[in-house]
């Protein structure tokens, strides 16, 4: 392994640290994480596909090499992993996609309300704008959440939690109405965002052995 390398397992056996350097955070924050990924009205294999495509959004080499290694062990295949990470894929590049119409609102000079419901109806402008790419993504966008291994439920529930740390509104509001037509409870939901929010908060708690690695060199 190289000296230079940035990212190395071995490197999260550093984290125990954190327990003596911010004892409460720590002990809470353990606690939080665990409650979150707990089997619960969301099923725990649903709630790992959840956090490994949460963690491919946030970019975590720590979390994706510890929630692929907990869905395996609860014998998630490796093609419902590529399909969950197709999902996050989706929500990651829908977010910019959407966040479209809010350029076009700040182009035409029609930008004092940032964020209206109504500004999504805009989104088929690019469809002249940019009609390869927009047409490209669209196909993309369609065959990464229709249903496959992993049902369309468990997809809908894999969107509104990956909307939630892209911090999209727009697709927050999207894929919570589609999760709701196909009957998923506040329990469900509220579940699923917890998962992650735990993984988006996970990502900084794990990259913190980055930050004792640095501080010591």
């Amino acid at each position: 392994m190289s000296e230079d390398s940035l990212y190395q397992k071995s490197n999260l056996e550093r984290l125990p640290e954190m327990s003596k350097l911010a004892p409460d955070a720590f002990k809470k924050f353990n606690a939080f994480d665990q409650a979150a990924v707990a089997d619960g009205v969301v099923p725990q294999k649903t709630k790992e596909l959840i956090a490994v495509a949460s963690a491919h959004v946030t970019g975590c080499p720590y979390c994706i090499d510890i929630h692929v290694n907990n869905a395996k062990k609860l014998e998630v295949s490796k093609e419902e992993i590529s399909e969950a990470i197709m999902v996050a894929a989706a929500l990651k590049a829908g977010s910019a996609m959407a966040h479209g119409v809010n350029a076009l609102q700040a182009y035409d000079g029609e930008n004092e309300e940032l964020y209206q419901k109504s500004n999504i109806k805009r989104l088929s402008e690019f469809g002249e704008l940019s009609p390869d790419g927009f047409k490209a993504f669209n196909q993309f966008d369609k065959e990464a959440m229709k249903p496959g291994l992993i049902s369309q439920k468990d997809k809908e529930l894999i969107a509104v939690a990956v909307a939630h740390i892209t911090g999209c509104p727009y697709c927050i509001e999207i894929h919570t109405k589609n999760a709701k037509s196909l009957e998923v409870s506040r329990e469900e939901m509220a579940e699923s965002i917890m998962v992650g929010t735990a993984l988006k908060a996970g990502s900084a708690f794990a990259h913190s052995v980055n930050a004792m690695e640095s501080y010591d060199a």
